[in-house]
């Protein structure tokens, strides 16, 4: 098992570098330069002002010179300025010279500055991936067991009433996206003159206005029952259908295996046969989808964050792609390939202790 892990760590990190290549090239091509160059300076600037702001700040440097400044492993550029000042990538003008790196990237725990938040990178990424993951973390403890109750009950008896009543509705669930569930959520829930707020508020059942918030704003400094469970709620309901679905069609596979059949005969208990034999050959399949779960949810909340205010990692994301933040849009794109490379990771050292049948060679 060792050896697995120390050979799939050599494949994630090479993966994970290839794909940090990719984004990073493109990320600097010269249009996305280009634009970035007019929204720091002038909108209005002449291609040959153009140049010279790229040429200055080392972007138009080779790209795998470029990358291993990204890097770290490479001297960052310096910049002689017609008033005899320098600057660089790893110090501004007037620093001096001692004090000067000389290389700077994100071996060195540096991941740039970001130019929409005027602040640096890490920092930002990592206050948002936080609110994500407090996010991530309710939805999961909410979603997952939820869908392997659903997707158990639904498959202990295929083809019953419990079962066809459970399938529609994880597939109504799955085929309802965030966007309007959300928006359903919002005007049932968290609406002071439609839906059910102003019954209650009406008959004096609750003190405010609305029975829950509409926005998740405070959520961010302090979140509450009241003020986070509408985006957890949307964001569960989706990703439930698809593990409850999962968890049937295996629920319902081992319950016809030839063991089954035979506890059965024997006379053993039918929950004794769900809980101490089925249970934990069916969840071998929907563990693999859960840990799947977790890159969707990093990224796949951007509609959620937006819809209730939640400014964490998809709202940043979006913030980096549309205002054209090279430097912050990479950092979120290496977190989320790491993000995606761990999971897999788990997933596969998961999936071999749940089924003993599996070696490793």
């Amino acid at each position: 098992m060792g050896l697995f892990i120390l050979r799939r760590l050599g494949v994630m990190l090479l993966t994970a570098l290839c794909l940090t290549f990719i984004v990073f090239w493109l990320t600097n091509l010269y249009p996305n330069l280009e634009k970035l160059a007019k929204t720091q300076g002038n909108f209005r600037m002449s291609d040959e002002a153009v140049s010279s702001y790229l040429g200055d700040r080392g972007y138009l440097q080779p790209m795998p010179v470029k990358f291993g400044q990204w890097l770290g492993v490479l001297p960052g550029w310096v910049t002689e300025q017609e008033d005899g000042g320098t600057f660089g990538r790893c110090f501004e003008a007037g620093t001096p010279e001692e004090d000067r790196p000389n290389r700077c990237g994100v071996i060195q725990g540096d991941w740039g500055f970001s130019t929409v938040f005027k602040d640096d990178v890490g920092p930002t990424v990592a206050t948002r991936l936080a609110l994500t993951g407090k996010l991530m973390l309710c939805v999961l403890l909410l979603m997952v067991p939820s869908a392997l109750i659903v997707g158990v009950l639904a498959g202990m008896r295929e083809g019953s009433k419990l079962d066809r009543s459970l399938s529609t509705f994880s597939i109504a669930t799955t085929a309802t996206p965030e966007y309007v569930s959300g928006v359903i959520f919002i005007a049932v829930l968290a609406s002071s003159k439609f839906g059910l707020s102003p019954l209650l508020a009406e008959w004096g059942w609750i003190d405010g206005k609305t029975l829950f918030l509409g926005s998740a704003t405070s959520a961010m400094a302090d979140a509450t029952f009241w003020n986070f469970f509408l985006p957890v709620l949307t964001i569960s309901l989706y990703g439930m259908g698809y593990i409850a679905r999962m968890t049937r069609a295996s629920m319902a596979e081992v319950m016809t295996a030839q063991y089954i059949r035979t506890a059965r005969l024997k006379g053993v208990k039918f929950g004794d046969i769900v809980l101490k034999h089925a249970l934990r050959n069916a969840l071998i399949a929907p563990f693999t989808v859960i840990m799947l779960q977790i890159p969707w949810l990093l990224n796949g909340v951007v509609i959620v964050e937006t819809l209730f205010n939640y400014k964490g990692f998809g709202w940043l994301l979006v913030q980096a792609a549309s205002n054209n933040d090279i430097e912050l849009l990479l950092a979120v794109s290496v977190v989320s390939v790491v993000v995606v490379l761990v999971t897999q990771l788990i997933s596969d050292i998961g999936y071999v202790y749940l089924n003993p049948r599996i070696r490793i060679s």
